[in-house]
């Protein structure tokens, strides 16, 4: 027995030693992460290109929910847009263009590090200017914006990540890596439009705002001047362990939010009376608003088996999901269902952005295995796709195509090296 304690002790201290290096050396989970900054800024960008004829109806300054109302409320919630920085048309449609820009950059994964930001800018500006617009998936949409900032979300199927593998085969040949210029401009231009936005006095609401921007901004600087190519040294190995650790505090607590979603609105079902008696599901059928396809809705609901397998079985998958994380193939087979389930609720009630929304955020917990096969699956229809092209409108996409699939078939713990603003 006396010496198993001191087996026990050092085993578990072993093992303590292993998960804290795992933690600090590695950034967990980059194609979960990409393929949720894939899942969400493409979510927006459809949701802004499909509601732009109606943008001034939803977030513009004389919609429904007018001026004088968002002014009323935002005092009251302190909450942060900068579309109430002015009245003016220009500025509104300036900044619901520049909300679409960076959905569209931080698809491609362009500078993530920066975009993300301002990604999260366009969000919070839009949603907060007319909170009532949104369907559910809106909720969602708000929260990972603000996770995706601290998460190294661009380390695969990204622009960044193809720039600095090209910038590794450069030096592998003994080259220097092409200098960034494009990051510490774009950084000194968006900290001349901090610092204009600070002494116009349109930061004064909340002292919290301007403090976390200019965090940002500062911890953006000094990251590009010591993760330089050719960098190293302690300064370097400090900020790939901060980094390390800030990007999986946020994977985690993206997991978690997920899981809560989930777990909150199982439970809150099983106390309700129309869960039970499957009026929940039947009555939303029967409303035109929910309703695109009538002759669908109708078949549905025509079945009371079918409204009752529904019914209970959303709430049984709901409030077992959290559970079934700690066996991976139940949870895999609880996520396409899951998945399944919000494909259906987007054609059958017209929700497609809600649908879209929770797809992305169930999107962390797909197995990497699988997520490294669709990678491959995508990089050789995209060959197969070029390869249809006239010759002289396809240049060297072979190398290309073998580009995406090698970074599709990197190692989870490989840890891309950071090349200027690179996530």
């Amino acid at each position: 027995m006396t010496r198993l304690v001191p087996e026990t002790a050092r085993s578990l201290s072993r093992s303590v030693s292993r998960g804290i290096g795992r933690v600090t050396e590695t950034a967990l989970g980059p194609y979960q992460t990409a393929v949720v900054r894939i899942g969400f800024s493409a979510t927006w960008l459809l949701f802004l290109l499909r509601e732009f004829p109606h943008r001034q109806e939803l977030y513009g300054p004389d919609g429904p929910w007018s001026w004088d109302l968002a002014q009323q409320l935002i005092a009251d919630n302190g909450a942060f847009t900068v579309l109430m920085w002015s009245s003016s048309q220009v500025w509104f449609e300036l900044v619901y263009v520049l909300a679409v820009l960076a959905g569209l950059l931080l698809l491609l994964g362009w500078r993530t590090r920066t975009v993300s930001v301002l990604f999260m800018v366009g969000v919070l500006s839009l949603q907060n200017r007319s909170i009532f617009m949104g369907d559910g998936g809106d909720n969602v949409l708000h929260l990972m914006s603000l996770y995706l900032v601290f998460t190294r979300c661009g380390q695969v199927w990204s622009l960044d990540a193809r720039r600095a593998r090209k910038a590794r085969a450069r030096m592998a040949l003994g080259g220097d890596p092409a200098p960034d210029r494009v990051g510490p401009v774009l950084w000194v231009v968006l900290g001349v439009l901090l610092l204009g936005g600070i002494a116009a006095g349109k930061l004064d609401g909340d002292p919290l705002v301007p403090v976390i921007l200019w965090g940002m901004w500062l911890v953006q600087g000094v990251w590009w001047v010591v993760a330089r190519p050719g960098q190293g040294g302690e300064p370097r190995t400090l900020l790939d362990i901060v980094g390390n650790l800030v990007h999986n505090a946020a994977l985690f607590v993206i997991m978690a939010e997920a899981c809560l979603i989930y777990a909150t609105a199982g439970w809150y079902k099983i106390q309700g009376s129309r869960w039970q008696d499957g009026t929940a599901v039947y009555y939303p059928l029967h409303l035109d608003y929910f309703s695109p396809w009538p002759a669908l809705s109708d078949l549905m609901s025509s079945s009371g088996t079918m409204v009752m397998l529904v019914t209970y079985g959303t709430v049984a998958v709901q409030v077992a999901f959290p559970f079934t994380l700690f066996n991976r193939r139940v949870k895999n087979i609880l996520l396409a269902v899951m998945m399944t389930e919000h494909a259906v609720i987007a054609v059958v009630l017209g929700l497609p952005f809600f649908s879209l929304a929770m797809i992305a955020a169930d999107a962390v917990f797909l197995p990497t295995s699988f997520l490294r096969r669709l990678g491959d699956g995508v990089a050789r229809a995209r060959v197969r796709l070029l390869a249809r092209l006239p010759r002289n409108a396809r240049a060297a996409p072979d190398q290309e195509a073998s580009g995406a699939a090698d970074e599709s078939a990197v190692d989870e713990t490989a840890q891309p090296p950071h090349v200027g603003f690179t996530a």
